[in-house]
């Protein structure tokens, strides 16, 4: 594909973020009209560009079109709270600290279970996936590479999910993914990471392999109960 047909893409996108982090900071407020020669004027766009970005953000309840009115911002009742865009957005805005808490305490109400149905149904491989992905969050923990620890979390925790065989459970990786990403982009993660953290994913891994559901349910909870202390003692400190 050649970078003149990435192009539109690349602006839908940009659009879209722009649009969106402005809704969701509040500085498009809830009953503010849109019009779509606004956005093309605005963000120096074509019409289809306006059009798709006003689309995905209604399908996401940050906007809704009526025929003879505009786009109408909408108010945080109708968002879709759970899209990792909508969330990504918030941890960028001013509510970054409720957004965060608020997302630890949706994860200890299904991470701990997802761990222990994983205990009883993770296949070979994706124990091995597990393991492999606490080995490295070990080695770039030491090194400092937060980068690359972020993605070997958000391995471990994605394939968690997927070992549950629940596709519930599986369909709200992008929320983690996002709080784990949020944490180490808005600088909420030590530059060295929580050796007690890191033990507490090898005993998750460690008891999903051996099928031990109640130890793996326990260190998940205590997984999630670090990392929101953690938060809570960074939002203190600012």
């Amino acid at each position: 594909m050649s970078a003149s047909s990435d192009r539109p893409r690349g602006l839908h996108s940009s659009v879209l973020d722009a649009l969106g982090s402005r809704i969701v900071a509040g500085e498009l407020a809830p009953g503010q009209v849109l019009t779509l020669d606004r956005v093309d004027t605005e963000y120096g766009v074509s019409r289809s560009v306006s059009r798709e970005a006003i689309r995905v953000l209604e399908s996401m309840g940050l906007v809704a079109a009526r025929r003879r009115v505009g786009v109408t911002v909408q108010p945080r009742e109708t968002w879709n709270v759970f899209d990792p865009r909508v969330i990504r957005w918030r941890l960028d805005g001013a509510d970054r600290s409720n957004q965060l808490l608020s997302l630890s305490e949706l994860r200890m109400g299904f991470e701990p279970v997802a761990a222990a149905l994983a205990a009883q149904r993770a296949t070979p491989e994706q124990c091995g996936v597990l393991a492999a992905a606490v080995s490295d969050m070990v080695v770039h923990g030491t090194s400092g590479d937060l980068e690359s620890y972020l993605d070997a979390d958000t391995v471990f925790h994605r394939t968690l999910l997927e070992a549950s065989g629940n596709e519930m459970l599986r369909a709200l990786g992008g929320v983690v993914e996002e709080v784990l990403a949020g944490r180490t982009h808005h600088h909420l993660m030590p530059s060295s990471p929580n050796p007690d953290a890191i033990a507490l994913h090898e005993t998750v891994a460690r008891a999903v392999r051996l099928r031990d559901p109640a130890t793996a349910r326990d260190a998940m909870r205590r997984i999630i109960d670090e990392a929101a202390d953690a938060m809570r003692e960074q939002f203190a400190e600012e």
